[in-house]
């Protein structure tokens, strides 16, 4: 279990991250491939990431032994420039402990104990395998991220003014909740207790890791939680090679043409005369998807009308007909 132990002024300086970040959304990625999570839906994506990765991304599991990444690969630049800058600015003597805790007494290759030493072309050769990922993982889904997160941007502003910070926080992780200054995560591991003590918590939403969140503790910083957010599905709209009868199996084949129609705007009665269904099982399968985010409904007198949001679009596009 996750126990994040709140002080007053932790709850006052709990914020959302107003953007995505390249560099963190890419290690989550990366966990989700080496550690096999995100079971069937994510296995056909996980496959083609492994074809895919070129061999200058090599380093990068090099510098991550047993799944033990070192803490200052957490930082949270707008950009992959901006996120190196920010690893790069990162203390020598941090630099060195971390690479020594994820090391041990394991032999390390040559470039990881170049970097311990400080070295330049060591700099060069993380910087070329981290470009090269991005590339490769994110880059071709980039927009969709920015699409997602600003739905959950959205949604949490509006959870938190409608019922406060406390709230919000044990609904971004269904079977957590918030007892006496303490947030506590059943199920995550390793167990782990963290003290704020006035930092604060900035909350990231990550499309890339459905399982479990990802905690960053840096000394002197904010402690950045990344949690799983989004449909379960990787960022990967227009992939052919999934079927669509994975995702019918889910939605039904039914909701999963109804999703794809609302790609235009449909009222209730359009939407059912496309499906060749009543109003009422249009309407039902239109409310369906919206609470879970994949379509919007607007009101204009006596008429609604629905369409898909971006991740409905997400959703529907991966798994095309």
């Amino acid at each position: 279990m996750l126990r994040i132990h709140f002080t007053a002024e932790d709850f006052a300086r709990t914020r959302f991250a107003p953007r995505p970040a390249p560099l963190q959304e890419l290690h989550a990625a990366l966990t989700t491939v080496v550690a096999q999570r995100g079971g069937p839906l994510f296995a056909p994506w996980r496959g083609r990431v492994l074809r895919s990765l070129p061999a200058a991304t090599n380093p990068l599991a090099e510098l991550v032994p047993a799944g033990r990444p070192p803490s200052f690969l957490d930082v949270l630049g707008d950009t992959m420039a901006d996120g190196f800058e920010q690893i790069r600015a990162t203390s020598p003597g941090l630099i060195r402990s971390e690479l020594e805790r994820v090391y041990g007494t394991k032999p390390a290759p040559r470039w990881i104990r170049d970097l311990h030493a400080g070295d330049e072309t060591a700099w060069r050769t993380l910087h070329r395998a981290q470009q090269a990922a991005y590339e490769t993982v994110l880059a071709p889904a980039w927009s969709v991220v920015q699409d997602l997160h600003r739905e959950e941007f959205t949604r949490y502003a509006l959870t938190v003014a409608e019922h406060g910070v406390a709230a919000t926080l044990t609904g971004l992780a269904p079977g957590s909740r918030l007892h006496e200054g303490v947030w506590e995560w059943p199920g995550a591991v390793p167990d782990r207790d963290v003290c704020l003590n006035g930092r604060g918590l900035v909350l990231l939403p990550t499309f890339h890791h459905p399982a479990g969140p990802l905690l960053h503790d840096t000394p002197g910083h904010p402690v950045v939680l990344t949690y799983p957010a989004g449909p379960g599905l990787p960022p990967t709209a227009g992939d052919p090679a999934v079927s669509a009868e994975a995702l019918a199996a889910v939605l039904g084949r039914t909701r999963l043409d109804a999703l794809r129609l609302l790609a235009e705007p449909h009222t209730t009665t359009s939407l059912a005369r496309a499906l060749h269904v009543s109003n009422a099982t249009a309407s039902s399968h239109a409310a369906a998807l919206r609470s879970a985010g994949m379509a919007t409904t607007t009101r204009a007198g006596r008429s609604v009308t629905h369409r898909r949001t971006a991740l409905g679009t997400l959703v529907a596009g991966a798994w095309p007909p």
